[in-house]
């Protein structure tokens, strides 16, 4: 049986904090600025109240602050008074479970600087490697190849997972997520709908259209989410069944209902949109030596000059390998060799050596 790990600190708030300070969220915010003033009630988060109204976010309350201010006090001298009884009277075990309570109060209360000495304290004093492991996610890695066990292997895939997305390493963070779908018990990150919600986004543009089946429409997590979340049962099965009209329909929905409001998703939302429309297209034209822009156009449900306008762009980026015959009104495709490719990829890889060797040998000599 996997070991519940308590969500410490909460990590639903920061959420609310960004629904807040993003003008564009305005129809949710009445919500996030209740969710986010219970949330800081419940674990008297007295640091972090401070922070959120200095931003603006919520309204400062001074006999509030002072309330919470008085209870993180009281609480940190009971378990200071219990580390000073450990540290006299008891063995190791006991002293490190009181550095890590002391630690895990400062954490919940979100007094980021205290907390983070705290753990570090903590780390030090703690002899378990299932515990090191708990407290130190950097180290985390090297810690499980010396012996971690079965599910916080699983937890760490998917922390590094929502670390590689949040950097916008799409296909490694997609495929550690996917690694975890059958597994997932990491809960004090996010909810199971909610992971299961991002696998979905992710991979539905780093899988290939075969591995979509196998991996992801299929897949039995999958299939008792979607239900909760129509939208991206949408956005799966008319990719996949190349209903292009119905997908673009899905992917403008997604964005406005899950891909901006979230903290995650929102800063690589345009990359995310842009990538997606760039999919469909390739993976319509791969299907044809030529069609025209008409037909093209209504395929996707959108203008001729709309699906003019974006495939001169994506052509002219390189993304899409075909030519637009503007006279004919003809879109015409060009299979690239797979020679020419790897020579122009070894070309620009030796113009990136060359400068770096260049502005090294200034530096020396």
């Amino acid at each position: 049986m996997a070991e519940e790990i308590i969500p410490i600190p909460n990590l639903g708030l920061p959420q609310h904090l960004f629904t807040l300070i993003s003008p564009t969220l305005a129809q949710l915010h009445d919500n996030a600025r209740k969710q986010l003033l219970e949330g800081i009630k419940a674990d008297k988060m007295a640091p972090y109240y401070k922070l959120v109204s200095s931003a603006g976010a919520l309204t400062s309350d001074p006999a509030l602050l002072e309330s919470m201010e008085k209870d993180n006090e009281e609480e940190l001298k009971k378990l200071d008074e219990r580390l000073a009884e450990a540290e006299k009277q008891e063995g190791e075990s006991e002293i490190s479970d009181a550095l890590k309570a002391r630690a895990n109060h400062l954490t919940r209360i979100g007094d980021k600087e205290g907390a983070v000495a705290a753990q570090k304290l903590a780390l030090e004093k703690t002899p378990g490697l299932g515990s090191r492991i708990d407290i130190n996610l950097p180290k985390a890695e090297r810690f499980i190849e010396e012996g971690g066990d079965w599910d916080r292997r699983n937890r760490l895939k998917v922390y590094r997972g929502l670390h590689m997305i949040s950097i916008r390493q799409l296909k490694a963070g997609g495929a550690l997520l996917l690694d975890a779908l059958s597994t997932f018990t990491a809960t004090e990150l996010t909810t199971y709908n909610e992971f299961v919600a991002l696998t979905i986004i992710i991979n539905a543009l780093t899988l290939k259209r075969v591995d979509l089946k196998k991996r992801l429409i299929t897949a039995p997590e999958v299939i008792s989410v979607l239900p909760e979340i129509p939208i991206l049962g949408d956005l799966l099965n008319n990719l996949y069944d190349c209903h292009y009209a119905k997908f673009f329909v899905a992917l403008a929905t997604l964005e406005q209902t899950y891909l901006l409001p979230s903290r995650l998703l929102s800063p690589h939302t345009r990359y995310y949109v842009r990538e997606m429309r760039i999919l469909a297209y390739s993976q319509l034209l791969e299907s044809y030596r030529s069609l025209t822009l008409e037909s093209l156009s209504g395929a996707f449900g959108v203008s001729v000059e709309f699906v003019d306008s974006e495939l001169s762009r994506f052509i002219a980026n390189g993304r899409l390998h075909c030519t637009i015959d503007k006279v004919h009104g003809i879109v015409e495709t060009t299979r690239p060799s797979l020679k020419n490719a790897q020579y122009d990829k070894v070309i620009k890889q030796g113009d990136v050596l060359l400068n770096s060797i260049q502005r090294l040998s200034k530096v020396l000599y």
